[in-house]
């Protein structure tokens, strides 16, 4: 397994525009409407927001590989970049997800630990996140990280406004 931050390059934004679009679809259309889902991938993974994300520099993301294939992706924000002010000396795990023919192989492991890495080189004394009320499967996982929930707020998928906990981890 190999974890490398994403360039700036249009090669990357790219790869990652394509990962980002595969992952989401894979773990949630089959649980929204096509309308919502093809409006949200349009809009949250358009190419230019994807590459004025990835060049700010309170943004990091990362490309996981598996056996040289790309296998997943991972995206954390601190400061202004945060989706939330309420963590502002925290770091945000905004995203991290795994293709599905991947899963099981400690991908998302791999990308936590990274996550908690850079948490660690940067100071952070928490890391948060959100995860849809009706991700079972992250939450499970989230929950074995050693995350808590302690809130929730709104996720706009679409027109479908959802529910996300957030979950916060002590350092």
């Amino acid at each position: 397994m190999n974890i490398k931050k994403i360039n700036n390059s249009d090669e990357d934004i790219k790869k990652l525009q394509t990962i980002a679009k595969q992952t989401f679809t894979e773990t949630f259309g089959s649980q929204n409407t096509a309308e919502d889902l093809a409006k949200f991938l349009s809009e949250e993974y358009a190419f230019d927001k994807l590459k004025a994300e990835v060049e700010n520099p309170e943004s990091f993301y990362y490309f996981c590989y598996f056996e040289d294939e790309l296998a997943g992706y991972l995206k954390l924000n601190v400061g202004a970049a945060q989706t939330e002010p309420d963590y502002p000396e925290a770091l945000e795990i905004q995203r991290i997800y795994v293709l599905q023919k991947y899963q099981g192989k400690r991908i998302g492991l791999a990308m936590m630990q990274q996550a908690l890495a850079v948490a660690e080189e940067l100071k952070k004394p928490q890391v948060w996140l959100g995860v849809w009320e009706n991700n079972f499967k992250a939450q499970a996982f989230y929950q074995k990280s050693g995350f808590e929930k302690v809130g929730s707020h709104d996720f706009v998928l679409g027109d479908d406004i959802q529910t996300d906990y957030i979950l916060v981890k002590e350092l």
